[in-house]
């Protein structure tokens, strides 16, 4: 009887989400993947278009509604515009994130394009741009000219800075993934990624599965 029950209860689908609740679910968790990783995680083009145009809309209807004197048509205008604060705040930090990470890593990511949107982009060509106008004309132009190179390689010495891929990251397990291998002290192994456990990992480990979406930071 209970397995019979268990098994109409697996059947009965659960209802569907507002595509605006899936978003503000995906957004946070954009956000608090980027906050948490130490490298830039492929930027959600999709994800931003579809917010970016639902804020527009909501501040075209915030505005509508601001002349109006109906007591009730104000209560709604408070749900909208503290709806509306929340994902400008999400958008934000998230895109803060992402260029604080551009600023510190801007050599690295110059070579990794397909990583950043247009606009960030073009601020990191900005961004190069001025730091090396900003370093010759401060003490690069005295230099030979052998030694004026940013991202200089020779002797097998980057002077380009990149993330620590084998920082450690708590993540927890959104799907079943299989195992990763672990780098021990003396050896590598292995553990079993199953969906709710929680963990500590180096990032490299984890990397893909973030990207699927089978794993988020916390």
């Amino acid at each position: 009887m209970d397995d019979d029950i268990a098994d109409i209860l697996a059947s009965v689908s659960a209802p569907a989400l507002p595509v605006r609740t899936l978003d503000l679910q995906a957004l946070t968790r954009a956000w608090v993947n980027e906050r948490t990783a130490p490298e830039l995680l492929p930027y959600p083009t999709d994800l931003v278009d579809r917010v970016m145009e639902r804020i527009g809309k909501q501040i075209s209807t915030i505005e509508a509604m601001s002349g109006t004197m109906d007591p009730q048509a104000n209560f709604t205008l408070v749900i909208l515009q503290t709806e509306l604060e929340r994902f400008k705040f999400l958008v934000r930090s998230f895109l803060r994130a992402r260029i604080a990470k551009i600023d510190t890593y801007a050599l690295h990511y110059a070579t990794l394009p397909s990583q950043l949107s247009p606009l960030e982009r073009q601020y990191l060509q900005s961004h190069q741009s001025l730091i090396s106008i900003h370093y010759s004309t401060s003490f690069l132009s005295t230099f030979p000219t052998s030694l004026q190179k940013l991202d200089d390689t020779a002797g097998g010495i980057s002077m380009v800075d990149k993330p620590d891929e084998d920082a450690a990251v708590f993540c927890r397990v959104l799907k079943d993934t299989g195992n990763v291998e672990i780098q021990g002290i003396s050896e590598v192994a292995e553990i079993e990624m199953k969906r709710g456990d929680v963990r500590v990992l180096r990032w490299s480990a984890v990397k893909e599965a973030v990207e699927r979406g089978d794993v988020e930071l916390i």
